[in-house]
């Protein structure tokens, strides 16, 4: 009988995981997102109710990696494999950043330049296998990385300006929403800039434009300051938020497909969001931000803009110059200062070769400071630019 017994309850626990949607949606909830796509092979009632469960999953997660390991492979790729099985969103588009230090190899001799190069594209190739193939993915390297590690938006927040470190921005398909990448490469064979480029781009005729995050690589090159500005001066708008910095190189742009760029190119990548529930800030904090109290200040203006922060991520580009260098061997302290007014809100950057913001906040027309029709400076050097994107409130 105690094995008939159990055979009943078999029987009726596989009637209620087969028919009762609202019982497999519930134990489905509990499963990261890899374990939940398998799931959905199952049957139809647990395809449906996987595709549910994901819909509701509309926050951004991230990975990071803070510790070096062995030299076969970039920590962001063994954290990024390691961790994705237990991710709770599907990428729909990921940003990631990594050291330029380490990120290519330790080799240092001439004819080892060709090894580091390829070292670094099949690193490259290795985090964009561990994604979804229909993922836009946007992978930059620079000289220090700001991260937040894993677990809680609220832990504390690690400027990292040696050293190996990376992490992975996943953003899921957000309902209101829409995130894309886009690249402009300097034409050598023409000095003016087809602007028709930026509607295609969806960074014109775009009502909907809020943020607009732009990083210039191979600043160095002959031209790519002129080449910059002829981006950012037509976004420079009251309306939309532009921020970013320079860059030592871009590894990753799977919407270019196979277009591959020559190693001395220069030009820009980003990614620009749209849609009308974003809400943004972004301050400036210049040469004069030397101390724990002046930079809590720059925190109090962006804490005014009083951007939701559920929902938010932080963004820090600071100069290279910056750092402990600037704060007397005092470290952390720009990002120990966003903690302080931010104590639920991640925060993600790097340290490159210059910035690209200013004071402005978007939640509807206000500005921070009072709007006139003089164009923003918003190329700079030895400063730091943070930034807050609120993509609406999840459900």
């Amino acid at each position: 009988r105690g094995g008939g017994g159990a055979m009943e309850s078999a029987a009726k626990g596989g009637y209620v995981l087969a028919n009762l949607a609202e019982v497999v949606e519930r134990v489905l909830g509990f499963l990261p997102t890899k374990a939940l796509l398998r799931a959905a092979c199952v049957c139809r009632l647990w395809r449906e109710c996987a595709r549910r469960t994901l819909r509701t999953r509309q926050r951004i997660a991230w990975v990071s990696a803070l510790e070096p390991g062995p030299a076969e492979n970039h920590a962001l790729v063994r954290a990024l494999a390691r961790e994705l099985e237990k991710v709770h969103v599907l990428p729909q588009t990921v940003l990631y950043i990594a050291d330029a230090e380490t990120f290519s190899g330790h080799e240092e001799c001439h004819e080892q330049k060709k090894a580091r190069k390829r070292n670094s594209k099949e690193t490259a190739l290795a985090l964009e296998k561990l994604l979804p193939k229909r993922c836009q993915v946007l992978g930059l390297v620079t000289p220090g990385i700001v991260v937040t590690p894993m677990g809680s938006s609220s832990n504390q927040p690690q400027e990292i300006e040696e050293g190996e470190a990376g992490f992975a921005l996943l953003f899921p398909k957000i309902d209101g929403v829409k995130i894309h990448t886009f690249h402009f490469s300097k034409d050598v064979k023409n000095r003016v800039f087809d602007e028709s480029k930026f509607a295609e781009a969806g960074l014109k005729n775009n009502p909907d434009l809020r943020v607009v995050l732009l990083f210039g690589y191979n600043s160095w090159k002959t031209g790519a300051t002129r080449f910059l500005h002829q981006i950012v001066n037509p976004l420079n708008e009251k309306s939309i938020i532009l921020a970013g910095g320079q860059v030592e190189s871009f590894t990753s742009l799977t919407s270019e497909n196979s277009q591959a760029q020559p190693g001395d190119a220069c030009g820009v990548v980003g990614l620009a969001f749209s849609g009308a529930q974003i809400q943004s800030a972004t301050v400036l904090l210049d040469q004069d931000v030397a101390d724990e109290r002046t930079a809590e200040a720059a925190m109090q203006r962006l804490k005014a803009a009083n951007i939701p922060e559920h929902n938010t991520i932080g963004f820090m580009f600071a100069c290279v110059g910056r750092g402990y260098r600037h704060y007397k061997t005092k470290r952390n302290m720009e990002a120990d200062a966003f903690r302080k007014f931010f104590p639920n809100v991640p925060l993600f950057g790097f340290f490159g070769h210059g910035e690209i913001g200013c004071d402005r906040i978007v939640t509807g027309n206000f500005v921070l400071r009072e709007c006139n029709d003089i164009k923003d400076d918003l190329l700079h050097g030895y400063t730091t630019v943070m930034t807050l994107i609120h993509l609406g409130s999840t459900k």
